[in-house]
């Protein structure tokens, strides 16, 4: 993994943030006010950066285990903390052979992996379907180990990233609100307000913001023509990611969305469609808690009838 390195000279107003390469290029250098708003884009901005080189070298890893040790590849999850591990210490059949289940079992154990056993049982399993060497293989397991290492580190950012995110998000007025939406968690919700500045001076009605976040559609008339919608062309694709996922991940939480979704299907609506279409709900929903200072409620509140 090449290496880079950040600096932030800070000022009572202002703050630059300087991000260099190992060769000593530019790859980032913004200005940045003093604003817990822009503090968290430019972290999430960091963050995004971090994943995607995270993801990148993963899919390197997968290639280069394909290549010497298919049958570990296809049984291992690569994106989770112990097959990492194993792999730091052992890449290849005959390793994993000599080493034998119970010394195996007891190595993971020692580094305090989860479910030592079933790792192993997957890793045996594997080394026992495997018995022929390929050209190159100690080679190729150096490579492995030097990359798995690489994602180890990458991980490490990742995670003191999301605490910097947690600390300057929980900090917000608005945290609580935005935390109280099924599907919006930390990082999904910084993202929504560095998205759209801190607040929802800028959006005076919900669908201001629907069509900002790119899941309202525009209106496509002309002439005598009216009534057409397209997708629009200019959005917020932060805003867009934020509630589309959180859309997703609220029909496995939230009965109101899964009622939502379930109708839209109902209704011949494709996958994709309906959680669009969920969606801009949720946007309306936002929209008004954030307007009234108020928490998501499963059920909405009813409304009690004043006593003469």
């Amino acid at each position: 993994m090449s290496r880079i390195w950040a600096g932030t000279d800070c000022g009572k107003g202002h703050h630059h943030c300087l991000v260099l390469d190992a060769e000593g290029d530019t790859l980032l250098s913004r200005r940045v006010a003093n604003d817990e708003t822009e503090l968290l884009a430019l972290i999430a901005d960091r963050r995004t950066d971090l994943v995607a080189e995270r993801t990148r070298t993963v899919n390197r890893l997968r290639s280069l285990l394909t290549s010497m040790f298919p049958a570990l590849e296809r049984t291992l999850e690569l994106n989770t903390a112990g097959p990492l591990v194993l792999l730091s210490g052992y890449q290849t059949p005959a390793a994993i052979r000599r080493l034998g289940v119970r010394r195996l079992t007891a190595w993971l154990r020692n580094r305090k992996v989860r479910s030592a056993e079933v790792l192993e049982a997957k890793a045996v399993e594997a080394a026992a379907r495997q018995h022929t060497a390929v050209a190159g293989e100690p080679a190729i397991a150096r490579m492995v180990c030097t990359l798995v290492k690489d994602v180890m580190a990458l991980n490490e950012k990742v995670t003191e990233t999301d605490k910097l995110i947690e600390d300057q998000f929980r900090q917000h007025e608005l945290a609580e609100v935005i935390l109280s939406m099924p599907g919006i968690g930390v990082t999904l919700g910084a993202e929504f307000l560095a998205g759209v500045g801190g607040s929802l001076t800028a959006f005076p009605t919900p669908d201001r913001l629907a069509a900002f976040a790119g899941v309202a559609p525009a209106p496509r008339d002309s002439g005598q023509v009216s009534g057409n919608l397209r997708r629009p062309q200019r959005y917020q694709r932060r805003l867009q990611r934020v509630f589309y996922t959180s859309a997703l991940l609220s029909i496995r939480s939230d009965p109101n969305s899964r009622r939502f979704y379930d109708r839209k299907r109902a209704e011949g609506k494709r996958h994709t469609q309906a959680v669009i279409a969920l969606a801009r709900r949720r946007v309306n929903v936002l929209w008004a808690l954030i307007r009234d200072r108020r928490l998501y409620e499963v059920m909405p509140p009813v409304a009690v009838s004043p006593t003469s």
